[in-house]
C-alpha cells in the first residue's frame, strides 16, 4: 500500500498540470517607427518597456537617427518576435501603444535590453517604477556611457537619468552621420531566452 501511494504521489507531482504557463505567440514586425517603438503586421503599435531613445519626431536629438537605425537593423520586416509585459509597469502607454520587452525568436534576443547595451538606448523607470530588468539595464548604461558608446560617444553632455528618460541635445547637421548600428553585431552577450 505504501508502495502504491508513493507512485501515486510521484506522478501527481510530476505530471504536466493544465496551469503551466502556455509559450506566448509570435508576432510579425511590420515595421521601426523610431528607436523605440516598432509597428506590428496586425497593425499594433508596441512602445519597448523600461528604455528610451533620443527622439526624431519633433526636433531631432542627437543619435536619434542612430538609434532608430539601430532598431532597424536588430528588427528588420518580417522578423518574428514575442512579447513580453513588465508587471511594475501599465501594460499600455499614454498613446495606446503596448509596453512590451520585444524578443527575436530566432535567437531569443531581448532588444530591449540590447539597445541599452550598445549605447542606442538609455534605462527608463517612468514613475520610478523598476522592473525585472532595472539591474542589468542601469549596468550595461553604465558601461555603454564609461566605453563612450552609441549616445553616450555622440552626445557627450547627455546626463544619465533613468528616472527621466534620456534627453539629448538637438543633433546639429553633419552631427551623427557616422554608421547607425554601432556594435548591433559586435556586441558581447545577449540576454536570451524568455524574459520573464
Amino acid at each position: 500500500m505504501k508502495l502504491t501511494l508513493a507512485v501515486f504521489i510521484s506522478i501527481a507531482v510530476l505530471a504536466p498540470t493544465s496551469t503551466a504557463a502556455p509559450r506566448s505567440s509570435v508576432y510579425v514586425i511590420d515595421h521601426v517607427a523610431d528607436g523605440d517603438t516598432v509597428a506590428l503586421r496586425n497593425g499594433q503599435r508596441i512602445r519597448l518597456v523600461q528604455i528610451d531613445t533620443p527622439e526624431i519626431y519633433f526636433g531631432t536629438e542627437c543619435y536619434g537617427p542612430q538609434a532608430s537605425a539601430t532598431t532597424k537593423a536588430l528588427l528588420p520586416p518580417g522578423t518574428r518576435v514575442r512579447l513580453f509585459t513588465e508587471p511594475a509597469t501599465d501594460r499600455v502607454h499614454q498613446y495606446r501603444r503596448l509596453l512590451r520587452y520585444v524578443v527575436r525568436v530566432k535567437d531569443g534576443l531581448n532588444v530591449n535590453v540590447q539597445l541599452v547595451r550598445v549605447g542606442a538606448a538609455a534605462p527608463y523607470f517612468y514613475l520610478g517604477r523598476r522592473g525585472r530588468y532595472a539591474s542589468l539595464l542601469e549596468r550595461l548604461a553604465l558601461r555603454a556611457r564609461a566605453k563612450k558608446l552609441g549616445l553616450w560617444g555622440q552626445c557627450r553632455h547627455t546626463p544619465y537619468a533613468p528616472n527621466r528618460g534620456v534627453r539629448t541635445l538637438a543633433a546639429k547637421p553633419g552631427m551623427g552621420r557616422s554608421p547607425g548600428s554601432v556594435g548591433v553585431r559586435s556586441a558581447a552577450v545577449a540576454v536570451r531566452g524568455d524574459p520573464r
